[in-house]
Protein backbone atom coordinates (compact mmCIF):
# COMPACT_ATOMS: atom_id res chain seq x y z
CA UNK A 1 0.00 0.00 0.00
CA UNK A 2 1.40 4.03 -0.76
CA UNK A 3 1.81 6.31 1.70
CA UNK A 4 -0.84 8.37 0.26
CA UNK A 5 -3.59 5.39 0.96
CA UNK A 6 -1.70 4.83 4.33
CA UNK A 7 -2.19 8.60 4.95
CA UNK A 8 -6.23 8.69 3.90
CA UNK A 9 -7.19 5.48 5.73
CA UNK A 10 -5.42 7.18 8.69
CA UNK A 11 -7.51 10.20 8.78
CA UNK A 12 -10.34 8.30 7.58
CA UNK A 13 -10.00 5.90 10.71
CA UNK A 14 -9.71 9.35 12.71
CA UNK A 15 -12.96 9.79 11.68
CA UNK A 16 -14.93 7.02 12.53
CA UNK A 17 -13.26 6.70 15.72
CA UNK A 18 -16.13 7.67 17.98
CA UNK A 19 -18.17 4.92 16.38
CA UNK A 20 -15.86 2.04 17.06
CA UNK A 21 -14.97 0.25 19.66
CA UNK A 22 -11.78 1.47 22.07
CA UNK A 23 -9.85 -2.11 21.48
CA UNK A 24 -10.92 -2.02 18.05
CA UNK A 25 -9.88 1.55 17.41
CA UNK A 26 -6.36 1.28 19.16
CA UNK A 27 -5.57 -2.02 16.99
CA UNK A 28 -6.52 -0.77 14.17
CA UNK A 29 -4.04 3.30 14.61
CA UNK A 30 -1.62 0.92 15.59
CA UNK A 31 -1.39 -1.46 12.90
CA UNK A 32 -1.89 1.66 10.14
CA UNK A 33 1.13 3.60 12.66
CA UNK A 34 2.97 0.93 11.94
CA UNK A 35 2.77 0.51 8.14
CA UNK A 36 3.30 4.52 7.90
CA UNK A 37 6.44 4.50 9.78
CA UNK A 38 7.67 1.90 8.12
CA UNK A 39 6.63 3.33 4.42
CA UNK A 40 7.96 6.78 6.17
CA UNK A 41 11.48 4.72 7.06
CA UNK A 42 12.01 3.19 3.71
CA UNK A 43 11.45 6.71 1.79
CA UNK A 44 13.84 8.07 3.96
CA UNK A 45 16.27 5.81 2.98
CA UNK A 46 15.47 5.99 -0.37
CA UNK A 47 16.04 9.94 -0.15
CA UNK A 48 19.28 9.62 1.73
CA UNK A 49 20.66 6.87 -1.01
CA UNK A 50 19.68 9.94 -3.88
CA UNK A 51 21.51 12.70 -2.15
CA UNK A 52 24.62 10.34 -1.60
CA UNK A 53 24.64 9.20 -5.21
CA UNK A 54 24.00 13.19 -5.84
CA UNK A 55 26.56 13.75 -4.10
CA UNK A 56 29.13 11.50 -5.74
CA UNK A 57 28.14 13.38 -8.89
CA UNK A 58 28.99 16.47 -7.60
CA UNK A 59 32.17 15.45 -6.62
CA UNK A 60 32.89 14.17 -10.16
CA UNK A 61 31.83 16.44 -12.10
CA UNK A 62 34.37 19.21 -10.13
CA UNK A 63 37.03 16.47 -10.42
CA UNK A 64 36.16 16.03 -14.78
CA UNK A 65 36.01 20.07 -14.29
CA UNK A 66 39.36 20.35 -12.62
CA UNK A 67 40.64 17.82 -15.19
CA UNK A 68 39.50 19.68 -18.33
CA UNK A 69 41.05 22.53 -17.40
CA UNK A 70 44.52 21.31 -16.82
CA UNK A 71 43.99 19.62 -20.24
CA UNK A 72 42.84 22.87 -21.68
CA UNK A 73 46.30 24.73 -20.28
CA UNK A 74 48.15 22.31 -21.10
CA UNK A 75 46.50 22.49 -24.97
CA UNK A 76 47.12 26.53 -24.45
CA UNK A 77 50.65 26.00 -23.52
CA UNK A 78 51.90 23.41 -26.38
CA UNK A 79 49.58 25.97 -28.97
CA UNK A 80 51.98 28.51 -28.01
CA UNK A 81 55.05 27.02 -27.95
CA UNK A 82 54.16 25.22 -31.15
CA UNK A 83 53.48 28.81 -32.38
CA UNK A 84 56.52 30.17 -30.84
CA UNK A 85 58.87 27.33 -32.82
CA UNK A 86 56.96 28.11 -35.87
CA UNK A 87 58.18 32.00 -36.08
CA UNK A 88 61.37 31.26 -34.96
CA UNK A 89 61.92 28.61 -38.00
CA UNK A 90 60.00 31.30 -40.18
CA UNK A 91 57.61 29.05 -40.94
CA UNK A 92 53.77 30.09 -41.54
CA UNK A 93 52.42 26.27 -42.51
CA UNK A 94 53.70 23.03 -42.29
CA UNK A 95 51.81 20.87 -44.35
CA UNK A 96 51.99 17.04 -43.71
CA UNK A 97 49.89 14.26 -44.86
CA UNK A 98 48.06 13.94 -41.95
CA UNK A 99 47.61 17.01 -41.26
CA UNK A 100 48.46 20.96 -41.35
CA UNK A 101 49.64 23.24 -39.16
CA UNK A 102 48.96 27.45 -39.73
CA UNK A 103 49.60 30.66 -38.16
CA UNK A 104 46.89 32.57 -38.53
CA UNK A 105 45.77 36.22 -37.49
CA UNK A 106 42.51 35.76 -35.54
CA UNK A 107 40.10 38.22 -35.06
CA UNK A 108 40.75 42.30 -33.52
CA UNK A 109 39.51 41.62 -29.95
CA UNK A 110 39.34 44.84 -27.02
CA UNK A 111 41.65 45.31 -25.20
CA UNK A 112 40.77 47.07 -21.55
CA UNK A 113 43.87 49.11 -20.39
CA UNK A 114 41.80 51.27 -17.77
CA UNK A 115 38.13 50.79 -17.57
CA UNK A 116 37.48 54.03 -15.81
CA UNK A 117 38.79 55.95 -18.60
CA UNK A 118 36.28 54.77 -20.82
CA UNK A 119 33.21 56.62 -21.92
CA UNK A 120 29.83 56.41 -20.11
CA UNK A 121 27.95 55.66 -23.50
CA UNK A 122 29.99 52.59 -23.38
CA UNK A 123 28.55 50.95 -19.89
CA UNK A 124 25.53 48.59 -20.16
CA UNK A 125 23.61 49.50 -17.01
CA UNK A 126 22.91 46.51 -15.05
CA UNK A 127 19.48 45.43 -13.41
CA UNK A 128 19.68 46.25 -9.14
CA UNK A 129 19.64 43.59 -6.82
CA UNK A 130 17.82 43.63 -3.89
CA UNK A 131 19.81 42.59 -0.28
CA UNK A 132 17.51 39.86 0.79
CA UNK A 133 20.10 39.31 3.78
CA UNK A 134 19.27 42.70 4.80
CA UNK A 135 16.03 42.45 4.59
CA UNK A 136 15.51 39.27 6.32
CA UNK A 137 17.29 40.84 8.90
CA UNK A 138 15.43 43.59 9.46
CA UNK A 139 12.21 41.54 9.54
CA UNK A 140 13.11 39.65 12.11
CA UNK A 141 13.82 42.78 14.51
CA UNK A 142 10.40 43.73 13.67
CA UNK A 143 10.69 46.60 11.43
CA UNK A 144 7.96 47.10 8.49
CA UNK A 145 9.21 46.68 5.12
CA UNK A 146 6.60 47.47 2.11
CA UNK A 147 6.47 44.84 -0.32
CA UNK A 148 7.81 41.58 1.57
CA UNK A 149 6.61 39.78 4.19
CA UNK A 150 8.53 37.41 6.66
CA UNK A 151 7.90 33.90 5.39
CA UNK A 152 8.14 30.48 7.12
CA UNK A 153 8.13 27.24 5.68
CA UNK A 154 8.30 23.25 6.93
CA UNK A 155 10.40 21.05 5.35
CA UNK A 156 11.67 17.58 6.18
CA UNK A 157 14.66 16.85 8.24
CA UNK A 158 16.03 13.18 7.79
CA UNK A 159 18.44 12.04 10.62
Amino acid sequence: MKLYDLAQNYAQLLEMAEEMESDALVDTLQSLEDAIEEKVENIAKLIRNLEADAKIIKEEEQRLAERRRAIEAKVDKLKTYLQEQLETAGLQKVKRPTITVAIQVNPPSVDVIDETAIPSDFLIPQPSKLDKKSILERLKNGEAIPGVTLKQTKGVRIR
